[in-house]
């Protein structure tokens, strides 16, 4: 017998729990994703809970959420006094003196009907010393603190991102979300009312109001005042791979010089992350406390930086992972609310716009028919999971022995999934991206190699090609991903220093 599908029951209110740039993204995404929808959208947030604001660097796919929002970038750049960001560089990860780069943008074209790094590595296997700049535009650029407009068509292969201060990113998007009728409410959340399904009816706020709505978002960071407080969903940790759980972070001025990338500098019991913005410079210490105490970190810190901190560090306390579900009944976890991974791949913002998308893609009605729920967090599972294999990618091929820290990162074991592909790519450089992941071939290809991992042998197809002609074939691939330099630019000449004072 046919199943008739019930009538239509819509979703028509969603509460917002949290503000910060995971709140205030939501709403935006969210008032923007449901126009003509008449659902009214209210974010509730507290003056006392400050933002945390570490995650003051982006990847490419926080400019296809601007171009969503139909956001002027120029205008969002000037309120938010962000640079531009081009790659990432790793500094001292595989011992001091080594470094390499993660940028962004095209690598190369394929050859043979393989991906391009096949050709680079075989010609170094017949002596030469290609690199990864000499076939990315935003590798050679970056190298020479050089940049690009950041308005209109970007060069042919360039992708940027950019760096930010968290704390004006939100209150932009707060008068972007209330200027498409968010409602915002200054309070904090004491509790919750449930109905007969066990699902969120209201929040009780602590100026005795309760807001009730059909949809709840739970961006309280890493408190979960409703995925975890109230519905108790529990939390899958991750420290045995990923044993940093503590950073400390404070501003300094800015250089003259401006770089278009975030560096992440090996220290002793973890990292430190250098972020140029256009009023100062951000810095922090990603660090594991149980190889490094909280006053031992900050003085390394501070030893490291190139002036005198602006502020006091502020320090936060994390443990890696995810929840066992982002999605229960009618409340979504977003962003720190629903895990968390280091910054060193600048994934915490854009985990925080991919949830709202995905949200978007699995949106209810108000029954919540569970396999949307059950789909949703399938998917942020897999990713976080991906994403997780990515970041200790970084620290499983180290050499490094010279702390306790980075000889138990050497020791470790690693996921299943990890040594699989490392087993893959240290055969014959084969790379196996899953469908929908966030990090392409090249990007797993930047690290395994920038980390000194050679493959046995060549691809048999690129070797069958004659070495004069795959040599020709490389000189003109260069040449055709470095002509953007035609529209380069000096960074800091985009980019003046700014009139406004220092603070955290």
């Amino acid at each position: 017998m046919p199943v008739v599908a019930d009538g239509p029951d819509p979703i028509r209110s969603i509460a917002i729990i949290g503000g910060g740039t995971a709140g205030w993204i939501s709403a935006s995404v969210l008032a923007r994703g449901l126009t003509g929808t008449g659902i009214a959208i209210t974010l509730i947030e507290s003056a006392d809970i400050g933002i945390i604001g570490v995650g003051e660097a982006t990847i490419p796919p926080f400019i296809d959420m601007l171009e969503f929002l139909d956001i002027n970038v120029a205008d969002f750049i000037q309120h938010t006094h962000a640079t531009m960001k081009l790659a990432i560089r790793f500094d001292g990860w595989n011992g001091p003196g080594t470094s390499y780069w993660h940028p962004f943008g095209t690598f190369g074209t394929g050859i043979a009907r393989r991906p391009f790094h096949h050709a680079l590595l075989h010609l170094r296997g017949a002596g030469q010393a290609p690199g990864v700049a000499d076939f990315n535009l935003c590798a050679a650029l970056a190298d020479r603190d050089l940049a690009y407009a950041p308005q209109g068509t970007p060069p042919a292969g360039a992708r940027h991102a950019l760096h930010l201060d968290a704390v004006l990113v939100a209150q932009y998007l707060r008068s972007y979300a209330q200027a498409l009728g968010v409602t915002r409410i200054e309070a904090t959340v004491g509790g919750a009312t449930r109905d007969d399904r066990g699902h969120i009816a209201g929040v009780t706020l602590d100026d005795g109001q309760r807001v009730d709505a059909d949809l709840f978002i739970d961006a309280s960071g890493f408190s979960g005042v409703l995925i975890e407080r109230e519905l108790g969903t529990g939390y899958i940790d991750w420290r045995a791979h990923l044993p940093c759980d503590r950073a400390l972070a404070m501003p300094t001025p800015r250089d003259a010089t401006l770089p278009p990338y975030t560096v992440a500098h090996a220290m002793d019991a973890g990292w430190r992350w250098r972020i140029p913005l256009q009023h100062r410079c951000g810095n922090g210490y990603v660090y594991s406390s149980a190889h490094l105490s909280d006053d031992a970190a900050r003085d390394e810190l501070v030893a490291a930086l190139d002036y005198p901190p602006g502020a006091e560090p502020r320090q936060l306390r994390f443990v890696p992972g995810r929840r066992a579900q982002a999605w229960v009944g009618n409340c979504v976890a977003i962003g720190l609310a629903s895990g968390f991974l280091e910054p060193l791949e600048s994934t915490s913002i854009h985990l925080v716009t991919a949830g709202v998308f995905n949200l978007l893609d699995h949106f209810p009605d108000r029954r919540f028919n569970p396999a949307l729920a059950a789909s949703y967090n399938s998917e942020l599972a897999q990713e976080l999971e991906r994403i997780r294999d990515f970041l200790i990618l970084h620290y499983a091929l180290t050499t490094r022995t010279d702390t306790p820290f980075w000889a138990d990162m050497r020791a470790a074991p690693l996921p299943d999934s990890l040594q699989e592909r490392i087993a893959l790519y240290a055969d014959a450089g084969v790379i196996r991206p899953q469908s929908r992941e966030l990090f392409t071939e090249p990007s797993w290809f930047y690290v395994l190699d920038g980390m000194g991992l050679r493959p046995r042998r060549s691809d048999p197809l690129i070797a069958a090609i004659a070495p004069d002609q795959l040599r020709t074939m490389l000189r003109q691939i260069s040449r055709d991903a470095l002509a953007g330099f035609a529209h380069a630019t000096r960074h800091d000449a985009l980019f003046p220093p700014h009139p406004v004072a220092i603070t955290g």
